[in-house]
This record gives structure tokens, sequence and C-alpha cells, in this order.
């Protein structure tokens, strides 16, 4: 399991936000959100990486490290 698979997990839950609700404030796919959790997406798109930190509110490094 990568890092961004157990961070996203991790972050998303601490934010008390549902894959769904994450998808929507980050614009992408709920699908997207769902593939990198578990593991299938293990390398997102930069674009991705940042809409996802920005809804977040994390930078990109904290998801990948």
């Amino acid at each position: 399991m990568s890092n961004i698979t157990k961070n996203l997990r991790k972050l998303r839950e601490a934010k008390g936000l549902s894959q769904e609700k994450l998808a929507r404030l980050a614009d992408v796919a709920n699908n997207t959100i769902i593939k990198i959790e578990a593991g299938k997406n293990q390398n997102p798109t930069l674009d991705t990486l940042k809409k996802i930190a920005k809804a977040l509110e994390i930078s990109v490094d904290d998801l990948i490290v």
C-alpha cells in the first residue's frame, strides 16, 4: 500500500469527509478517490493531487510523504 493510499484515507476521515464529498470539493470523479484509496491508482496525476490537497486544505507533500 502506497503512502498516498494510506494518507488520503486518514486525512479525509480526519476532516470528516466521505469519498463522495471530497470528490465534489476537489472537482474530481468519485471513482478517482475510490481508486486511489483502494490502491488501484498508485500514480494519480499532479493535477489530481493538487485538487485533492486543496480540498483537504493541505499541501501535496502532506498527501504523498
